[in-house]
């Protein structure tokens, strides 16, 4: 398990909390839990509803989607972070490959933190329109 400041250290890197304060942080990292999974658990269930991301500490994950791979993620990586904000079914199947550690952020407890901290909504805002610009330029140039 990571040391509270060593957690903090991750989510300051994850690109879904660029801009926020360590404050801020501090109270993302107060609403989640650490977790570890074995090789070869199911993370998330394409299709399954959600309720929570998670961030990977350490270990290895592959994403499919489909039945086929999509990417391979390490440390630093979020995944299920759709449906943390709207509730909605998974994108993706993603499995541990190794053993991993993941921080755990569920939609109820960071709902509470976006009400304490309303302005950690507006930079998730900009970082997700962000990565809908970089997909619409991949797509269409």
């Amino acid at each position: 398990m990571a040391t509270k400041a060593a957690l903090l250290e991750h989510l300051r890197t994850v690109p879904m909390f660029a801009g926020c304060s360590k404050r801020e942080l501090q109270a993302i990292q107060k609403a989640g839990d650490q977790i570890t999974m074995t090789a070869d658990t199911l993370i998330v269930d394409q299709g399954q509803m959600g309720r929570e991301a998670f961030i990977l500490l350490d270990g290895e994950v592959t994403v499919r989607r489909g039945g086929r791979k999509v990417v391979s993620l390490g440390p630093g990586a979020v995944v299920g972070e759709l449906s943390l904000l709207d509730h909605g079914p998974r994108t993706a199947s993603v499995i541990c490959d190794t053993d991993c550690t993941l921080f755990v952020l569920d939609q109820r407890h960071f709902e509470k933190v976006l009400e304490q901290h309303p302005q950690i909504a507006m930079k998730l805002l900009g970082t997700l329109a962000g990565r809908i610009r970089d997909l619409d330029r991949r797509s269409f140039g």
